[in-house]
């Protein structure tokens, strides 16, 4: 198989958006108790350091019940994706219906930042501090969804694609003592594995296609190699045959099974309350972060 320069493949990982759903109109509410269930809602928050109103998308499950903790999944989109989109990969929301999980999806800033696995600042980006502002919008999100919702400290997951699943591993690693459990999905990633030593205990479900001309296969298996070498809990699915983007879609059963059976032994610590909040003019709920 022809492998593309790395350069070729950054380019690349943009047909992931010609494979998803396009946006559609804002459907959030102002309230929490307000917070229609069984649907993927579009809500936005006040992004101070970016002095811009940020976008994410949030699926709480029809079951939703606020008297009792659920479990989180963070999902972090592909190159030029978006958040609406991967909340709309096939399978994603059933799974998270039949487990019982909160599902919510940051923009990342924009369409390619990196979730600052590519460092917090990137000389051709714009803006320069494209990939601290990626990274800071996750870390918001998360906080404003903790907030809002009864979240189990002990059931926060994170997952992406693609540039997600780069994402996904590099946020993984920085914030160990948050998450119960990641799963990188075709992860483009382009450093030393090495780093893993620092989340050994850290169960992860890897999903990669053996075919996959964007990521190429060799990557992953590094990073699996790396996890057996660590006697990690984890669970390398590598794809016969599989391309970029449908073994996304094929393994949701997979992922949520993997991760639901998984939590942490000591929870995440609560997050600090916001000072203030508001209704957005256009409905959806805004809280002022960093």
């Amino acid at each position: 198989m022809r492998l593309v320069s790395a350069r070729g493949r950054v380019a690349t990982l943009a047909a992931v958006a010609s494979l998803v759903l396009l946006a559609a109109p804002l459907r959030s509410a102002a309230e929490t108790a307000e917070l229609k269930t069984g649907t993927v809602l579009k809500r936005t928050y006040e992004f101070k350091q970016a002095k811009k109103e940020m976008e994410y998308c949030l699926y709480v499950p029809k079951a939703y019940d606020k008297s009792k903790a659920w479990p989180l999944m963070v999902a972090l989109h592909g190159l030029t994706s978006s958040a609406w989109q991967i909340l709309h990969y096939p399978g994603l929301t059933t799974q998270a219906e039949k487990h019982g999980f909160i599902v919510v999806a940051p923009m990342g800033y924009n369409d390619r930042g990196w979730y600052g696995s590519r460092g917090w600042t990137m000389r051709r980006s714009s803006p320069k501090n494209l990939g601290e502002l990626s990274e800071k919008d996750v870390m918001n999100v998360l906080a404003i969804t903790r907030r809002e919702l009864n979240i189990d400290n002990r059931r926060i997951y994170l997952m992406g694609h693609s540039m997600g699943g780069g994402g996904t591993w590099h946020l993984g690693i920085k914030h160990p003592a948050l998450w119960a459990g990641l799963a990188p999905i075709a992860p483009a990633i382009y450093r030393s594995p090495d780093a893993l030593a620092k989340i050994k205990a850290m169960p992860v479900i890897l999903v990669q296609g053996d075919a996959d001309r964007l990521v190429p296969v060799a990557m992953a298996r590094r990073w699996a190699a790396k996890m057996k070498q660590l006697k990690m809990d984890y669970n390398y699915i590598e794809v016969a045959g599989g391309g970029h983007v449908r073994v996304a879609f094929d393994n949701m059963a997979n992922i949520f099974d993997f991760l639901s059976r998984r939590k942490r032994k000591v929870p995440a610590k609560p997050v600090a309350p916001a000072a203030t909040s508001r209704p957005s003019a256009n409905g959806g709920q805004v809280r002022p972060a960093a």
